[in-house]
C-alpha cells in the first residue's frame, strides 16, 4: 500500500475526520474546520512527508534527535508543528500514533476523548 493510501486509511479512521485538498495536497481535518494532517508530496522541497501539529517541546526533540526522520515544515513549524518523512523507513505504528496526537491536539474535547475509550 502506498504512503498516502496507508496515511489516508490512519486519518479518516478518527471520528468525524474529513479529507479534502488544500494547497494542492490531501489534507485531513475534524469536523471539516481544523487541520490535523497535511499530507506534503514534494511539494516544497524533495521530501515526502506529512506535517501536522504537535505538542509544545515534541517537534524540538523530535528534529533534534532523528532528524532524517522529522523536520521543521515551512510555515507552520513556527507555530510547533511536525514534518514526518514517509520516504524513508516508516514505523506505520508510530506515524499512527503521532496522527492520533495531532487529531487530539486540535480536536474538541468530546472527539478526542473517544480516542481513549
Amino acid at each position: 500500500m502506498a504512503p498516502l493510501d496507508k496515511l489516508r486509511a490512519l486519518c479518516l479512521a478518527l471520528p468525524e475526520a474529513t479529507e479534502r485538498l488544500s494547497h494542492g495536497e490531501p489534507t485531513w481535518f475534524v469536523r471539516g474546520r481544523k487541520t490535523f494532517v497535511m499530507f506534503a508530496d514534494q511539494h516544497h522541497d524533495d521530501r515526502l512527508a506529512f506535517w501536522c501539529p504537535a505538542p509544545p517541546g515534541v517537534q524540538e526533540e523530535l528534529v533534534r534527535t532523528e532528524p532524517e526522520r522529522f523536520f521543521r515544515p515551512p510555515y507552520v513549524g513556527v507555530r510547533g508543528w511536525l514534518g514526518v518523512r514517509l520516504d524513508v523507513d516508516v514505523d506505520w505504528v508510530e506515524v499512527d500514533q503521532i496522527v492520533r496526537e495531532a487529531y487530539r491536539h486540535v480536536a474538541p474535547k468530546k472527539l478526542a476523548a473517544l480516542l481513549d475509550g
